[in-house]
């Protein structure tokens, strides 16, 4: 079972995280390789997808925001997008777009970086907007200062926590066919709450990068954990090895109903939106090449059919609609 746990260093500024996503990463996989025996995701896309998971779960959680957490890394290689919702109860879908060939042992710039363009977003929808309000959006290249290509996730995303809360972020990832893992440090706020939307840094937060010596201790101990570890040992075994020296507090685990599990949004009313947001000429178009609007959902493979009666229904007046039809599963 997927988990999530949290646990802080007492008398320290620094807190952690832990998740193991097992049946959630499991279910994604599954869904994406049930179309037939050529849609699997490549290892290396695969892998990428399952860091950017935990990941993203991992940013919820530290920030506890009262809506969906959407991490995107784009650019002009064989994986045209790569994208993770996790939503505040943390129930999560994940997808990729390949186009290109994959070679076998591509890393993150041969896949979404080929000529330094790429681009890693994080957006932070809120679930009760006020009125006009509009999602926040942060983007960092990926690339570093000197513009060198950066190859792993992990390395992308501290830089763009640095930047949004000015706290020292230290991020391990590790995904495979069964497990997707990563173990989050970070150093506490000296005031207020770090936030990705970067309304409640300050200065004096900004003075202690890289300064403060037990976090930069906890920080060397962390990076220590070798990918293997992170994907076969079991979180009791991973805090011992780790901090065996240190005072851990650690708190009840996030799992099952309560923790990061496989759940999509779409619905047959977000596609009706979608197919009248298209206009009454394409669906006729398309109705006329097809004989019908058939949609499938990129996050969990469930498809949506609407026959022409079902399309006209759509552009109808309200109350002039009859019952619609079901979903074809």
């Amino acid at each position: 079972m997927s988990e999530l746990h949290k646990f802080i260093f007492d008398g320290l500024p620094v807190r952690g995280m832990i998740v193991r996503l097992t049946d959630a990463w499991t279910e994604i996989l599954r869904r994406r390789a049930a179309g037939d025996a050529t849609s699997g995701y490549p290892p290396p896309v695969r892998d990428l997808l399952g860091e950017m998971t935990a990941a993203a779960v991992l940013m919820q959680a530290n920030i506890k925001f009262n809506g969906a957490l959407v991490l995107q890394i784009f650019g002009d290689g064989p994986v045209k997008v790569a994208v993770v919702e996790v939503q505040p109860d943390l129930s999560l879908r994940a997808t990729a777009k390949v186009v290109g060939e994959v070679a076998p042992d591509a890393r993150l710039s041969g896949l979404v970086n080929l000529g330094n363009q790429g681009r890693c977003a994080i957006t932070l929808d809120p679930k009760d907007k006020f009125p006009g309000q509009q999602p926040y959006q942060g983007v960092v290249p990926l690339h570093g200062d000197r513009r060198e290509k950066l190859e792993n996730v992990s390395e992308v995303l501290e830089h763009y926590m640095l930047q949004s809360e000015q706290l020292d972020t230290t991020l391990v990832l590790a995904a495979n066919d069964q497990v997707a893992a990563g173990l989050l440090i970070q150093r506490l706020p000296l005031q207020g709450e770090g936030n990705l939307a970067g309304s409640m840094v300050s200065r004096e937060n900004e003075d202690e990068i890289g300064l403060n010596e037990h976090y930069n201790r906890i920080a060397i101990l962390a990076r220590s954990l070798k990918r293997d570890e992170l994907l076969t040992l079991d979180v009791d075994t991973v805090l011992r090895r780790l901090f065996w020296d240190e005072q851990v507090l650690r708190f009840t685990p996030q799992q099952g109903a309560d923790g990061p599990r496989f759940a999509c949004r779409c619905s047959r009313t977000r596609v009706r939106n979608m197919i009248r947001s298209l206009g009454r000429d394409e669906a006729e178009s398309i109705l006329a090449e097809r004989g019908d609007i058939e949609v499938g959902c990129d996050f969990c493979g469930l498809q949506y059919r609407f026959d022409p009666v079902d399309a006209a229904q759509i552009f109808a007046e309200p109350g002039d609609q009859p019952p619609g039809t079901s979903v074809v599963q």
